[in-house]
């Protein structure tokens, strides 16, 4: 059983880790949230530049959004001992020509495993958005990823319960959830019920 000195430690490594400083414009400030208690995990993808000024995973419009979905106040969502936050990249990567860069492709092999081997009582994993997909469906030996996001997301079921994975809550996707309504019909509900029956 993870001891608290192991867990703090960790964390504290995590906060301080700045092995990708010369690549980042804006700094490090690794942003993660967690505790051995918790029992939903959400991974995202990398702190947008609002969160990378706060300090607060999901403190912006996705996080309302995300919250809405799950039925959650904002209490318990940032409650760690409830909700562990632990995103693909840890850290604000810029700006790029078309929103935000990709995730930092060190923060998951360096802190996801060990980080994950202190959450032993996770009962559900909210993948949101490709980068989260790709790197644990792929791996997964519930059964094989589809391509697109789309086709990933729709096979949920065959991941279900421990890994979901919904597309990112930002309202750049406001045209993908108009054409895709089945995703807050079908999925979302199956999301909620679990939280109130197994998680909350």
């Amino acid at each position: 059983m993870t001891t608290n000195i192991e867990f703090e430690t960790l964390l504290t490594d995590i906060q301080q880790c700045r092995i990708c400083e010369s690549a980042l414009e804006h700094g490090c400030r690794p942003v993660v949230q967690a505790h051995p208690e918790a029992k939903l995990l959400i991974i995202g993808q990398a702190p947008g530049i609002k969160v990378h000024q706060s300090g607060v995973p999901f403190d912006d419009a996705s996080g309302e959004r995300l919250r809405m979905w799950l039925n959650i106040d904002s209490d318990t969502f940032y409650d760690p001992k409830k909700v562990a936050i632990m995103p693909m990249g840890f850290c604000y990567p810029g700006k790029g020509k078309s929103g935000d860069l990709a995730p930092r492709k060190e923060c998951a092999p360096q802190w996801h495993d060990a980080l994950l081997a202190q959450l032993p009582n996770i009962e559900m994993t909210l993948l949101i958005g490709q980068y989260a997909q790709n790197y644990y469906l792929t791996q997964s030996e519930l059964g094989s990823k589809p391509k697109t996001l789309t086709d990933t997301v729709k096979a949920w079921r065959q991941w279900a319960p421990t890994y979901l994975p919904i597309p990112h809550p930002s309202p750049r996707n406001n045209i993908w959830l108009k054409k895709n309504p089945w995703f807050e019909q079908d999925i979302i509900p199956y999301i909620q019920a679990l939280i109130k029956a197994k998680i909350f």
